[in-house]
């Protein structure tokens, strides 16, 4: 069985509902896994917008917006429910918070990239990590992978 990650409120690629956006209730989207591996130990999600424009990038300098981090969620994980962070630990986004931060694109229609990990171990880092440290941390531990896109354009 291969790891897969789906969502209710959107298709892969498709439009994702302002609900979950800052033009909305800025709230999480639902979320469903299955397939993780056996041997996994931990899940990691993490969610991100390759597409800001040049300005933020300078602003911040940064080339991606971190908009969700959560790592250790125990592999039996069957579904996030909407609004609701996944048990595990909460890294800290690009916005400086430890949860989840809706797209709130300022130019055009973005790529949000909600991915999903399982690993062969938990990670030995604090709440609040960056997803930088995140991913380093990850590096040589992880199992099976899934993606998630979804689209969003302020009107």
């Amino acid at each position: 069985m291969t790891l897969q990650l789906t969502s209710s409120a959107f298709s892969n690629n498709g439009k994702i509902p302002s609900t979950y956006t800052c033009d909305g209730s800025d709230t999480s989207p639902p979320l469903s896994i299955s397939g993780a591996p056996s041997p996994a130990k931990s899940l990691v999600l993490l969610m991100d917008d390759p597409d800001i424009p040049a300005f933020v990038k300078q602003k911040f300098s940064i080339t991606v917006w971190d908009h969700w981090i959560v790592f250790n969620i125990p592999p039996t994980t069957a579904a996030i429910s909407e609004g609701k962070n996944p048990p595990g630990v909460l890294g800290k986004n690009t916005g400086g918070k430890n949860a989840y931060g809706g797209p709130c694109p300022p130019d055009r229609e973005h790529r949000y990239f909600f991915k999903l990990y399982a690993l062969d171990t938990m990670l030995d880092l604090p709440a609040g990590a960056a997803k930088t440290e995140v991913e380093q941390a990850m590096k040589g531990h992880i199992l099976a992978e899934a993606r998630l896109v979804g689209l969003y354009e302020r009107k």
